[in-house]
């Protein structure tokens, strides 16, 4: 059986208020995608949601937002999810994860959540400290994605 690579970056999307759209061009697939040909990419972030090219869906850093270490986590995660469902994908079909985030302490919160949404066998991961991320999220987190 062939199997084919999708790598996952997650968009940088706050809060439950999703809404994916998706545009095509030969051999490429947009999901919440932004033209610099749009005048109206002038006043928004530049760069796409999630872009699948040659089986492959490279996807923006995500954004983990909340009071507490799990609401962030399960905000990010939800975000995570519904990207791979928008390109036809599940949680399982992640192969690697990298997770940012300003303060470490944040990991055990983080890893209550983040077991939960998985079936099967786990992505590799890393788990890094960084500056202050946007907008005070708690985490950023990106990571690829096989389909099983």
């Amino acid at each position: 059986m062939l199997n084919r690579s999708l790598t996952l970056a997650v968009g940088f999307v706050i809060g439950a208020g999703w809404s994916f759209t998706t545009t095509a061009q030969p051999g490429r697939q947009y999901i919440n995608g932004r033209s610099a040909a749009n005048p109206a990419a002038a006043t928004q972030p530049p760069f796409s949601g999630a872009v699948l090219a040659n089986g492959t869906l490279y996807v923006s850093g995500m954004l983990g937002t909340g009071d507490t270490a799990e609401v962030a986590a399960t905000t990010v995660l939800t975000g995570i999810q519904n990207t791979l469902k928008a390109a036809g994908m599940t949680m399982d079909d992640l192969v690697s994860i990298q997770v940012f985030t300003p303060d470490v302490t944040n990991f055990d919160g983080f890893n209550r959540v983040y077991r939960t949404f998985f079936k099967q066998e786990y992505p590799a991961r890393a788990f890094l400290g960084s500056g202050p991320l946007l907008n005070g999220a708690r985490f950023e987190v990106m990571g690829t994605a096989v389909k099983r």
